[in-house]
């Protein structure tokens, strides 16, 4: 990383991409002039480019010339990463400027020959990522097969171990799936399935170390996984290369598929978590950054690595287990198609498939024994006009289709079987009534849409499980009838108006709900207070919510502490609006105390508009045993100094954020002792004169974070202060921290 700010100090435009197996040419040369205006925008704000209209719109030849002209007399470093062909290099290559101001491109790949190609032949040019060597080898085994870098491998294991790293030649990639592998079987007595695994991995990797053997150990894992498991991981090659999947969306299919076997204790949704999390373990599948917004809750995110994938979509080929149209299965055909995916046929749609006489895309295909359908590019593809002919889907994936009618909503409605429905981002403007025909609906996904409502029949889908909404305007009004979905686990955006009062009963009659967003934007009378605060305190299951009282009235200011009742113990996020004012509520006890204090489950907390003075707020919260997470946004506080005094202990705290506050509190102060599990600090100051005091006393700190405009004088302030602790702490050896600044 230091490496890494060292080159970008050097250079006036950073841009960096990544290229698939199948070059994109336009969406590289898209992707690099976004960023380059970017990195322009926030460098020179004084001297702005005016940014091309329509660049979405342009082709490959009209990114190429406005590329050229901003980077003619700029100095540029750009990243092109993965590159797996000479052609897609040199095609890249003819697109980027040539100048004499010392512009750099760094490329990475998979591929000696593309290397050299990308290098003028020049060897000093490549840079060649070593194997580790014995020890480090040894290490990543013993932390990936027994859990820890220090374990003792039993002693009949240490002579099969030896073999197997022997053979892995030191990749990473090879040493974490055969451990991974032989995880399952580190007790004294799995000598034999030791032996078993190496000798089914063959000679290849003592020869060839390369980009082949790491596949053929991708596939050894794969032959070894439970079956079912194979379903499971098979049905990942439906999405395309480098494609972020939001993780409880594929846990949700794979139930909607019937890949999740039922068990007793256990929700079907959580066995599958438990599948998930075994191929995780595997390095079958990897984690992504979450991604969240507190209206569409966490959305943790996975991929699946390049090379896993092309063994996936091989093994799903061969099996007929999953059918793809476009991209790099351009020519393929299907005699029998069970799962269909569409890459994008704009092209492939106009050429027939080798030996079949059949054109690459649905029209003529026998598409009545489909059970689930995934369109990932509809551009050019004929397919919407053949949708009445999917009389058997389980699951239906239309996300970002443009071009959705009535007609297909009529076609969608009939589809009797569907279990998950995904219209996110779509143009349909009218969900049809005749939607409760759908009885076996689990998800239903209607966000991003030029919906104005839902029709009251949706409440008669009694097996839905997750409800996502969302229009131009936000939020929904939720019909009568809202408490007969008892199957309901996911709920957002739902609004409660002085129109739909009776909505706040039917809330707790969802007993199995795990996460709501709500909010409310009316006054409440007495009665309907208590019912809202006994509605909540039933929902026994519940482990997000999201809850915002947008009414600017003495009852809204004085909520939480109106709360008599006992919350949801297993909350485990949640995030209050509008909801507080002052430091003591009824009969002066503290305002968090009566219902956030007894939330141990507690992990992510999140406070705006509410006005606290005083040590009330980090009172309370310093107690909690699982707080994780603090996010103190807009107007929280009253006081102009928010101090962490050394009682506030915070026993695992790692992130604060302080964003979005305009000027007030003025100083953030940390005495010592306090917080001292801190590892991450978010800030924000924005044109304001804040400041932070006590840095020195959060001594477990890895990382602070600013997100402000350029020419702030209390950044500038903050950052030599903060730049001066580091020297400090290099001084008496003590462990520094990371300073990054990102301006608007």
């Amino acid at each position: 990383m230091e490496v890494c700010r060292h080159l970008e100090s050097h250079f006036q435009r950073r841009a960096q991409v990544s290229v698939s197996q199948v070059l994109d040419l336009k969406a590289l040369l898209r992707s690099v002039l976004h960023q380059i205006l970017e990195v322009h925008a926030a460098d020179s704000a004084n001297n702005p480019i005016q940014p091309p209209a329509d660049i979405d719109g342009m082709d490959t030849e009209n990114l190429h010339q406005n590329i050229k002209t901003i980077l003619k007399e700029k100095r540029y470093l750009i990243v092109i990463d993965d590159v797996w062909t000479q052609s897609a290099w040199n095609a890249i290559r003819s697109r980027l400027p040539e100048n004499e101001c010392g512009s750099r491109i760094i490329v990475t790949t998979r591929i000696d020959t593309v290397a050299k190609a990308c290098s003028s032949a020049k060897d000093e040019y490549i840079h060649h990522i070593e194997p580790l060597d014995e020890k480090n080898s040894k290490k990543l085994f013993m932390s990936r097969a027994f859990g820890s870098m220090d374990a003792s491998c039993p002693m009949n294991l240490e002579v099969p171990m030896g073999k197997v790293l022997k053979k892995c030649g030191g990749l990473p990639l090879a040493i974490i799936s055969i451990a991974s592998l032989l995880a399952s079987y580190t007790s004294p007595e799995s000598n034999h399935m030791w032996e078993k695994v190496l000798n089914s991995l063959g000679s290849q990797i003592d020869n060839h170390p390369t980009l082949e053997g790491m596949r053929k150990i991708i596939t050894l894992s794969y032959d070894h996984l439970p079956h079912h498991l194979k379903s499971c991981m098979m049905y990942l090659s439906i999405f395309p290369e480098d494609y972020l999947i939001v993780k409880n969306m594929l846990l949700r299919r794979w139930i909607s598929e019937g890949f999740v076997a039922e068990k007793r204790g256990l929700t079907l949704i959580e066995v599958a978590e438990g599948y998930f999390n075994e191929l995780v373990s595997r390095s079958m599948i990897d984690r992504a950054a979450h991604r969240s917004t507190w209206i569409d809750g966490r959305e943790e995110m996975c991929r699946v690595h390049d090379m896993m994938l092309e063994v996936m979509v091989s093994k799903s080929l061969e099996a007929n287990f999953v059918s793809l149209i476009g991209g790099p299965c351009e020519g393929m055909s299907y005699d029998r198609v069970r799962r269909l995916s569409i890459h994008g046929a704009a092209e492939a749609s106009k050429k027939m498939a080798a030996g079949h006489g059949r054109r690459n895309d649905t029209k003529g295909m026998n598409v009545q024994h489909v059970r689930s359908l995934s369109v990932f590019e509809l551009d050019g593809h004929t397919l919407l006009n053949q949708l009445g002919e999917f009389t058997l889907l389980r699951v239906l994936d239309l996300e970002d289709c443009k071009g959705l009618g009535e007609k297909h909503m009529g076609y969608i409605c009939r589809m009797y079987l569907l279990r998950f429905l995904n219209l996110k981002g779509t143009d349909i403007c009218v969900l049809p009534s005749k939607i409760r025909q759908l009885e076996h609906l689990q998800t239903l996904d209607v966000r991003s849409t030029c919906l104005e409502r839902l029709p009251k029949t949706v409440t008669e889908l009694d097996k839905l499980e997750t409800l996502l909404y969302s229009n131009k305007h936000g939020y929904w009004e939720a019909p009568k009838g809202l408490g007969k979905m008892k199957a309901l686990r996911k709920l957002n955006n739902l609004t409660v108006r002085s129109n739909n009062i009776g909505v706040i009963e039917e809330i707790g009659e969802l007993e199995q709900l795990q996460e709501l967003d709500v909010s409310v934007i009316a006054h409440i009378p007495q009665d309907d207070q208590d019912k809202l605060d006994n509605s909540l305190s039933r929902l026994y299951s519940l482990r997000y919510l999201n809850l915002q009282i947008l009414e600017n009235t003495l009852w809204a200011r004085n909520f939480l502490h109106n709360l008599k009742s006992t919350p949801p113990r297993l909350l485990r996020y949640l995030r209050l609006v509008g909801t507080l004012e002052g430091s003591t509520g009824v009969l002066g006890v503290p305002t968090l105390t009566n219902w956030v204090g007894k939330l141990t489950n507690l992990v992510e907390f999140a406070i705006g508009w509410a006005y606290l003075h005083g040590d009330t707020l980090f009172d309370v919260l310093s107690e909690l045993p699982n707080l994780k997470t603090l996010d103190l946004e807009s107007n929280f506080y009253a006081d102009t100094k928010i101090v962490a005094r050394t009682t506030h202990k915070f026993p695992v705290l790692t992130e604060l954020r302080l964003t979005r506050n305009p000027g007030v509190p003025e100083v953030y102060q940390f005495e010592k002792g306090s917080m001292q599990a801190l590892e991450t600090l978010v800030l924000s100051f924005g044109r304001h004169n804040q400041r932070i005091v006590g840095i020195e006393h959060l001594t477990n700190l890895k990382e602070v974070q600013f997100t402000d405009e350029k020419d702030n004088k209390a950044l500038e302030n903050a950052l030599k202060e903060l730049k001066e602790e580091n020297v400090r702490r290099k001084g008496n050896g003590a462990s520094q921290f990371t300073i990054k600044v990102r301006y608007e």
